[in-house]
């Protein structure tokens, strides 16, 4: 946590150095202005997805060898992006360049199950202790056909989550994330807005948001649409959140959800898109010992190949066999995400990888705290698996409120541009979030601790 005694930082001096630190950034990085003039004249924005926008324009990466990335303008970079969190196998990956290589000259797609995604099926039900599962090609994928399955087996329309948690780009789920502090409204009855445009208010109104780490507001609010004769199909959340940096569960959350969950007759579902495989074997379900009755996974399931599943228990999932929900797609399962699934589960991503990658997380969050408690700087360092970040926050954060009050925004852009510019390539837009992968070492975590003592001196000085 933050330190006893905190320094007050001089806001002009923030600023300065936001400024002297994006223009070097940008002298860094023309090639990448220079691929941008380019590919907007084709790409919307000259980006893929809007996630990889930034202005004045996005950096543009050439390859990856383990840890580091190269960008077009010849900078080499620990990575601690990680493709939003999903390469915790570390780029380029013998085992799965070979295992992608042997499964391209067999046939790349049949729109038919292969053996290896019936390897992968299996490993998925061992690691998760649930019976049933179906692949798709996105985290987004994975949520729409969760909430959709939930759905179905119910013959309910409503849906709860969390507020200000990311669960994918379909309409149901692009809802209540982004929101200003003063529109949050009162947590007990907090309204269903739409994220961005494009949203129906009729799809946006069967969400409702409650929340994290707040198990009686999520009942009474469970309480109420039950006398409204709304009661949910489901709660999808994640059991820790990874988009205001990391949010972990209280001491009985979890727990205290399953419960009511179970007790108003409501399918659970985790989200574990960031965190399956990431932060242990079969990922939040594994490391907090609750079991929901539906998972959905994707970034790190295909090793950098699309892939995405959904497990469910027997009961759930036979609405899915019995023909009651269409769950389809052409490309669920591909042959070549497959391989890459079956190489990570079977030859990366084992017992030693986790205890490795549990190590290198405890020596970062170390190094950071002892930087924030040498600075004297407001906030803190938390990390779990692979996942973690510095929060710029004079108070713990638990949840989307405490976030948006608290969060010190000038801070940590600087902190993404100090990084960039000093070979640490980031995710952008977050609190300082990172990923770690079994091909990173304790010469990168110093690098990145080095980095931030740095930063922190400027900040101080």
């Amino acid at each position: 946590m933050a330190p006893e005694t905190t320094a007050k930082l001089d806001r002009e001096r923030v600023r300065t150095l936001i400024e002297r630190e994006a223009a070097r950034l940008d002298e860094r990085t023309q090639g990448s202005a220079k691929m941008y003039e380019r590919a907007r004249k084709s790409l919307s924005g000259g980006v893929a997805s809007s996630y990889q926008a930034r202005d004045p324009w996005p950096i543009y990466l050439t390859r990856g060898e383990g840890p580091v990335v190269y960008d077009v303008d010849g900078n080499r970079m620990w990575d601690f992006h990680n493709g939003f969190g999903s390469m915790v196998q570390g780029h380029a990956h013998p085992a799965i360049v070979r295992a992608v290589r042997d499964r391209v000259a067999e046939g790349t797609h049949f729109a038919a199950t292969t053996e290896d995604g019936v390897l992968v099926a299996e490993e998925l039900q061992r690691r998760w202790g649930l019976e049933r599962w179906r692949f798709l090609n996105s985290g987004s994928e994975a949520t729409m056909d969760a909430i959709r399955i939930a759905r179905g087996l119910t013959g309910r329309e409503t849906i709860v989550k969390i507020f200000g948690s990311y669960h994918g780009h379909h309409d149901a789920v692009m809802v209540s994330i982004g929101v200003e502090y003063d529109r949050i409204g009162d947590r007990e009855n907090y309204a269903s807005l739409p994220y961005g445009g494009g949203i129906p208010k009729a799809v946006s109104d069967l969400t409702v948001p409650v929340p994290f780490n707040d198990a009686g507001a999520m009942e009474r609010r469970i309480e109420r649409l039950e006398k409204e004769d709304r009661k949910p199909a489901c709660v999808i959340m994640e059991a820790a959140m990874m988009n205001l940096g990391v949010v972990l569960p209280e001491e009985g959350y979890l727990q205290e959800v399953r419960e009511i969950t179970a007790r108003h007759g409501i399918v659970l579902i985790f989200d574990e898109v960031k965190t399956g495989l990431a932060i242990a074997a079969g990922g939040a379900t594994e490391r907090f010992g609750v079991r929901p009755d539906m998972v959905t996974l994707a970034k790190t399931l295909g090793g950098g190949l699309p892939a995405a599943a959904v497990g469910g228990t027997e009961e759930v999932m036979r609405v899915v066999e019995d023909g009651t929900v269409y769950q389809v797609g052409t490309y669920n399962g591909n042959p070549l995400a497959m391989a890459a699934a079956r190489a990570s589960l079977s030859e990366v991503m084992t017992p030693e990888a986790y205890r490795h990658m549990d190590a290198l997380n405890d020596r970062i969050v170390a190094g950071c705290e002892a930087v924030i408690e040498r600075y004297g700087l407001s906030g803190y360092a938390v990390g779990i698996g692979a996942k973690g970040c510095v929060t710029f926050s004079p108070t713990k954060v638990v949840d989307y409120e405490t976030f948006k009050a608290n969060q010190d925004v000038e801070v940590t852009e600087l902190a993404w541009l100090f990084n960039m510019n000093r070979g640490i390539f980031m995710t952008p837009g977050r609190e300082e979030e990172w990923t770690l992968s079994v091909s990173h070492t304790d010469e990168a975590i110093d690098a990145y601790v080095q980095v931030f003592d740095e930063m922190a001196a400027e900040l101080t000085a």
